[in-house]
């Protein structure tokens, strides 16, 4: 999951997707992009989907959106290429966290996915990850 945040007040954002400028103007707190493992956590606080942990998604999650004030995020394709960038960088200074590493005063930020690593999850019977997902969709 990666998170841009602004320090003090609302940060102005460009949101660029596959080189398609998506959203030229967006003011909130933050914004993120999840993983279906990294959805049910930050990103569902945010008012972010919850995605199955199959799916070849991300979401694309705003935090306290101001402008505009409806928009509620995105669902993207797991290939797709996300470019934030920071409309006033100088004004406004922007930290961008990814994996417990965080970097201050950004002026743009390129997301991906690295497809090249693998991981394989255990779990006890009954106590897997999809279920565990489905189950919190449903709330029980």
């Amino acid at each position: 999951m990666s998170l841009l945040r602004q320090t003090a007040q609302s940060a102005w954002l460009k949101i660029i997707v596959d080189g398609a400028v998506r959203m030229p103007e967006l003011s909130c707190d933050g914004i993120m992009v999840a993983t279906p493992a990294g959805s049910t956590a930050y990103n569902y606080s945010a008012h972010g989907p919850i995605l199955p942990i199959n799916a070849r998604l991300l979401a694309l999650t705003p935090i306290s959106a101001f402008r505009p004030r409806r928009w509620r995020g995105a669902l993207l394709p797991h290939s797709a290429q996300v470019r934030i960038e920071v409309l006033d960088p100088e004004r406004r200074s922007v930290s961008c966290s990814a994996d417990n590493l965080e970097t201050r005063n950004v002026s743009a930020v390129d997301i991906r996915e690295d497809s090249s690593t693998s991981l394989t999850l255990l779990f006890d019977q009954g106590h897997a990850l999809d279920e565990r997902i489905l189950r919190e969709q449903f709330n029980v």
